[in-house]
């Protein structure tokens, strides 16, 4: 039987369950995988937001967020950055279980939220 990677299972579960943009970005020195999820919610009212600038608009919202997938021995990052941030065991990784939970989990909170 055939072994797949961590960051193939992860791509595998992410296209299988989300109906959204996503980006897998895997930084090597840092020992890290960094997945931005691109979310973008319709605007068909035209009702005038603000976003975090304190620009005004009256387009489609577009929502860009990020979690990471660290190795707790090696990788250095600030907490606040991220949506959430997952450690993984080296030489072990997660579970195909655990990235598919984690996939349909995020696609339930994406769609309802």
């Amino acid at each position: 039987m055939a072994k797949f990677g961590f960051l193939s299972v992860l791509e595998e579960e992410l296209d299988k369950h989300l109906d959204y943009d996503f980006a897998i970005d895997w930084d090597k020195k840092n020992h890290a995988v960094e997945v931005t999820f691109i979310l973008e919610a319709q605007n068909s009212g035209n009702v005038e937001t603000i976003d975090d600038k304190g620009e005004v608009s009256d387009e489609d919202v577009i929502f860009e967020d990020y979690v990471l997938f660290y190795n707790p021995a090696k990788s250095r990052f600030d907490e606040e950055d991220y949506l959430v941030t997952i450690p993984y065991e080296p030489k072990k990784g997660l579970s195909r279980e655990f990235l598919a939970y984690f996939a349909e989990t995020l696609n339930e909170v994406a769609t309802e939220g």
